[in-house]
């Protein structure tokens, strides 16, 4: 595009206009009607000159040429800017005021484009961009991408840190945002955590993307989403705990309440085995600034205790799934559940199903348990009254998972099933009002017995975030009962998630 003049203004008349007097003058032109067009040619195309309008919309025009003079990709490009210029400002040296004559304005450019210095212009390598995120913040450079529908990977580098969180990526696809990856983090989350990357390189390839998408909201949404997070962060980043701190639960998990929020309740699993905020962030599926917000509502509410050095010790990833504490307990409430002269290992716990699927579902997840016995092939009949699998807790001791029959015809079994058990445990999955639908009744029936403890397991596949206030809104069926959400397709996470369910669902 060398010899090629760039007109970059919103009102498409006057830069009509202004091409006509350019091309009276011999000059050949090309319009760009907002900022990020224009960005993303001058970067991708890098033409002879740029003349830019201050009202240019999305990026305005100095903001505009600031950028391209910044960029080492860009040098050399003649920058001239028109409009109503705040007073003192130069653009290498030139600054043109409000006119409206196309005339003045294109005898101007004819004068950039006759400077020796743009003679020697290198050409421009195809396709390529690359530059500093102080300059050109990576929100400006994908709207700049998804307005121009491009393909290919942005690589991120992070100044002074050069490990694995230090460096990132995002992938487009016809200009949208499909994935991005930063450290052991992807998907949205990774995205805002680079949208507050500042002092940082980047450099734009195109290249095809084949990957799956992992991001479906669509781009625009992510970016407003994206700069909300970071005018919220700056204005309460300083009562945020630091990424370096250490915190610890003040309280037993059985005292915390039926009700918890899926974020507040994601942090507490987590919690579980990394005590490290850096590491609770990072494990943790949610944006980082939700996060830290999380963590520190916990902190104000004396729920959590943060300490800024080391002195609490990470919990190792193979600790046992249950502690000795779980044994000691399960143990007294046996003890003290079976009749006199009595004598049992096992605790019965009751799993009520809405559907074969599900079964085999929960089934599948329950394998996560270290020593699992499986007692059914696959998944139990919906009218079998079976033992489908024991998990070992310490020694002889157990617990032994019991599907009961939901349809109305078993009604006079189940409290005959349910005498004498340690707990109910309810999955459901999608469509949830459905599945409620087939286990009300026999739930209902159930909670009349003394001491009955009914637990939800909420079981979500792949991409599925469902509300627990909206699922409480549309299902009577939770009452007050504990509301777990699986996710039964995530090893790690499906496994600490089942760690501390057992841990409420222990006496």
């Amino acid at each position: 595009m060398s010899g090629v003049l760039l007109i970059a203004d919103g009102d498409e008349e006057r830069a009509k206009r202004l091409a006509e007097a350019c091309a009276d003058l011999g000059i050949a032109c090309e319009l760009a009607t907002n900022g990020p067009a224009a960005l993303e040619r001058v970067l991708s195309q890098r033409p002879a000159a740029l003349v830019a309008h201050v009202d240019l919309p999305v990026i305005p025009g100095e903001q505009l040429v600031d950028i391209v003079e910044a960029n080492p990709r860009t040098q050399g490009v003649g920058l001239l800017l028109i409009g109503a210029a705040r007073d003192g400002t130069r653009v290498n040296g030139r600054v043109l005021l409000a006119t409206e004559d196309s005339r003045v304005v294109a005898r101007h450019a004819h004068g950039l484009l006759s400077d020796d210095s743009l003679q020697a212009m290198a050409d421009e390598e195809e396709g390529g961009v690359e530059g500093e995120l102080s300059q050109l913040p990576l929100s400006d450079l994908i709207e700049s991408f998804h307005t121009s529908r491009k393909t290919g990977t942005i690589e991120l580098q992070l100044h002074h840190d050069e490990g694995p969180n230090g460096m990132g990526r995002v992938y487009l696809r016809g200009g949208d945002v499909v994935q991005a990856v930063v450290g052991l983090v992807e998907g949205e989350k990774a995205l805002f955590r680079l949208l507050a990357w500042e002092r940082g390189s980047f450099e734009f390839t195109p290249v095809p993307v084949t990957i799956d998408s992992r991001i479906e909201t669509p781009t625009r949404a992510l970016l407003r989403e994206g700069r909300r997070q970071l005018d919220e962060w700056e204005r309460t980043a300083t009562n945020l705990p630091p990424l370096e701190a250490h915190v610890a639960l003040r309280i037993r998990t059985e005292r915390l309440p039926n009700v918890i929020h899926p974020l507040t309740q994601e942090v507490l699993v987590v919690l579980e085995l990394y005590t490290r905020v850096r590491d609770v962030v990072d494990h943790c599926s949610y944006p980082d600034y939700q996060v830290l917000r999380t963590l520190q509502t916990l902190i104000a509410r004396g729920m959590l205790e943060q300490r800024r050095d080391s002195a609490v010790s990470e919990i190792p990833r193979d600790a046992r799934f249950f502690s000795s504490s779980h044994a000691s307990r399960l143990r007294e409430w046996l003890a003290a559940s079976q009749p006199r002269g009595g004598s049992a290992s096992d605790a019965k716990v009751l799993v009520l199903s809405p559907s074969e699927g599900v079964a085999a579902a929960f089934l599948q997840l329950l394998g996560r348990v270290p020593g699992l016995e499986r007692r059914v092939e696959t998944s139990p009949a919906p009218d079998d009254l079976v033992s489908i699998g024991r998990v070992p807790v310490e020694g002889k001791l157990g617990l032994d998972f019991v599907h009961l029959p939901v349809a109305d015809r078993f009604a006079p079994i189940w409290p005959l099933a349910g005498h004498g058990a340690l707990a109910v445990l309810v999955p459901i999955a999608a469509p949830v009002d459905q599945a409620a639908d087939r286990v009300r009744r026999a739930a209902k029936e159930l909670r009349k017995l003394p001491d009955t403890r009914i637990f939800y397991l909420l079981l979500l596949g792949p991409g599925d975030r469902v509300a627990p206030d909206a699922l409480r809104e549309n299902l009577s069926l939770l009452d007050d009962g504990p509301l777990f959400l699986m996710p039964h397709d995530n090893g790690e996470k499906s496994t600490i998630l089942l760690r501390e369910m057992f841990g409420r669902v222990l006496p």
